[in-house]
């Protein structure tokens, strides 16, 4: 049982997962706040742009569209009936992945907090949020059935994990300026 919801909640949020690592590394050009500010400070700053955005989204989705490839043998493999994407929750955990993220900047700059400092809790779910909530507006039957209570609990506990262990890896390899 608790093997089923770990996998399920992983494989479930790998479209999520993805994008904002993948902007990181596909990112640059221009700022999505084109420089704007409010209250004396940036809205997002230079960190959020367009091509990030576009390059984690569609990252995301396409992962989610290789993932319903494999679905099959993988479930056979660990012994979990792995749910497969439905269009509308590819592109709702990706973007809504993205989403998230670009929220949690906008706090963190109305915080007064800098490009790239940390903000415990909101840096580790701000995506998780969003995926879901832009999954349930663009697929909602297909949110509900595989986000149970068990998995969306699974989900909580894993994922600040993992945000932690690829941080550190980027930071390590140079991806990114900061090991959180």
């Amino acid at each position: 049982m608790v093997w089923a919801l770990v996998v399920t909640a992983v494989w479930a949020m790998l479209p999520a997962y993805v994008p904002n690592n993948a902007a990181v590394l596909g990112g640059g050009g221009r700022a999505i706040d084109g420089g704007r500010m409010w209250n004396g400070r940036r809205l997002l700053g230079d960190g959020k742009t367009w091509r990030g955005t576009a390059v984690g989204t569609l990252a995301g989705v396409a992962l989610a569209l290789a993932l319903n490839a494999v679905a099959g043998p993988v479930s056979a493999v660990v012994g979990v009936a792995l749910p497969t994407f439905p269009l509308g929750a590819a592109v709702g955990l990706a973007a809504g992945a993205m989403v998230g993220d670009i929220a949690a900047s906008f706090l963190k700059r109305r915080s007064g907090r800098k490009r790239g400092a940390a903000f415990p809790g909101l840096d580790q779910l701000d995506f998780v949020v969003g995926a879901l909530v832009v999954a349930v507006v663009l697929a909602p039957g297909w949110t509900r059935a595989t986000f149970t209570p068990g998995v969306l609990a699974v989900v909580l506990v894993v994922t600040p994990l993992l945000h932690v262990v690829t941080n550190i890896v980027a930071y390590w390899i140079g991806a990114k300026d900061e090991p959180w």
